[in-house]
């Protein structure tokens, strides 16, 4: 709903189509709501699209490999690459894409990290911060985190917004539209 309400109040004419793991089936929706308002990876792996947001799971201490619809959800990021313009992974969604292109694995956390945590704008020019304060505060609640160092090796990845607590908040893949 937050991503509708957003998207929804700028001058775009969006239409949204919400994607769902096919197989999968969630602790708290129903499945009558999932039918009724979402598509399989299967109903529109043959469509295009210009923008694709890969959001969170509540599954973050589980290691990638172990989730039930890695293949899948593998699948979707692979496809996201041919068939979708800009792709925005958030959240658990951004560090398993991370993990999946390029191998980064997330750090658990010895303590669930919860508040508000100071970032720094790392690419004041960049069309995705400009305008942003040099240095912001981001709310926080996870139980992992990405560490910049392991980022920093990728030549492909950019760190926008950078934590000393937190690690990377906002990383762009440069030559592409994806921002994690």
């Amino acid at each position: 709903r937050q991503f509708a309400r957003l998207i929804g109040s700028t001058p775009l004419q969006v239409k949204l189509t919400l994607v769902k793991i096919t197989n999968h089936i969630p602790k708290n929706t129903s499945p009558e709501y999932l039918t009724k308002f979402y598509k399989s990876f299967n109903d529109i792996k043959n469509k295009k699209f210009d923008g694709f947001i890969i959001t969170g799971a509540p599954i973050e201490k589980l290691d990638f490999k172990n989730v039930k619809y890695w293949d899948e959800l593998s699948q979707i990021m692979d496809w996201t690459i041919i068939n979708v313009h800009s792709v925005f992974s958030i959240c658990w969604g951004a560090m398993a894409m991370l993990f999946h292109r390029f191998g980064v694995d997330k750090e658990l956390l010895k303590e669930k990290a919860f508040g508000c945590y100071n970032h720094t704008n790392l690419a004041p020019n960049s069309p995705f911060l400009r305008g942003i304060s040099d240095d912001i505060v981001i709310p926080i609640s996870r139980w992992t985190k990405i560490n910049s160092s392991d980022l920093e090796r990728i030549s492909n990845l950019k760190i926008l917004l950078d934590s000393n607590e937190m690690g990377a908040c906002l990383i762009e893949e440069k030559n592409s539209n994806i921002l994690y």
